[in-house]
């Protein structure tokens, strides 16, 4: 592969991590009721970074290393470089990739949106008054769904720990280097599993109560979590992994080997 396109993919590596990992402390922050602390989610780590010193560079090298992550998953699942197939479960794969790649041009889109004061400070406004109605149940349906099964495939990722196959353990000399790896990476998937499980069943209710005006995001996730019995501690868990989940895409920046 090009050395080109995996430093684009690195570069994208660390902007998600960044994201990850501040969304995590805010989050962590918030359940504890620390100073500072949000549960807005990646949007929220866009104004989070714009109003720190330097906050408009800051939120630069965001869009640029968003737009690199999000180049890498359109080559992932455009090009194929690494032979996902054209299997059913490869085309899956592949959409999925590049419904990530979409996922991650907006919200660089959006740091730079508000970058040039066109953005809202709150976030943006998820009111989509269009999908009242069937048409709404249908949607959170099948978005509820495919949540589903994103939750079950984090879940199964860790438990599996094929995602240790992504790296080039050789170049990881020091055991507590390959701890670290192993074990960031473990719950910070088992976190996202949790996260898009309670998406999962948050979009079903809105489907089933038809109350489909709001496209849900990962805000509404922590919103549930800290309004549930012990809700500070479980969003403070979830929160503790998503920090792993960011230091885990660092590690992957660092050590992830690529397929010809």
């Amino acid at each position: 592969m090009d050395s080109k396109i995996q430093k684009m993919a690195r570069v994208g590596y660390i902007a998600k991590g960044g994201v990850y990992a501040i969304t995590g402390i805010l989050a962590f922050m918030a359940a504890f009721n620390m100073g500072g602390g949000q549960t807005s989610g990646k949007t929220g780590v866009v104004n989070f970074l714009q109003k720190q010193p330097f906050g408009n560079a800051l939120l630069i090298l965001l869009a640029l290393g968003l737009l690199c992550y999000a180049g890498w998953r359109f080559f992932q699942s455009i090009k194929d470089p690494e032979h996902i197939g054209d299997s059913e479960h490869g085309k899956i794969k592949r959409v999925g990739l590049f419904i990530s790649g979409l996922i991650y041009l907006s919200l660089a889109g959006y740091a730079v949106l508000q970058l040039i004061n066109a953005g809202s400070s709150g976030g943006g406004n998820n009111n989509l008054s269009f999908l009242s109605g069937s048409l709404g149940v249908v949607v959170f349906a099948v978005i509820g769904i495919a949540l589903i099964g994103l939750s079950i495939h984090k879940f199964q990722k860790a438990y599996s720990k094929n995602f240790l196959r992504k790296f080039n353990y050789k170049s990881i000399t020091e055991e507590k280097r390959r701890k670290l790896v192993k074990n960031t990476g473990y719950l910070g998937i088992i976190a996202r599993g949790v996260v898009f499980a309670i998406m999962a069943y948050i979009f079903i209710r809105g489907a089933y109560h038809s109350n489909t005006n709001d496209i849900k995001n990962i805000s509404d996730a922590f919103d549930f979590l800290q309004k549930s019995s012990y809700g500070p501690w479980l969003l403070g868990l979830v929160a503790l992994g998503l920090i792993c989940y960011g230091i885990y895409m660092f590690a992957m920046a660092k050590y992830r080997q690529f397929n010809d």
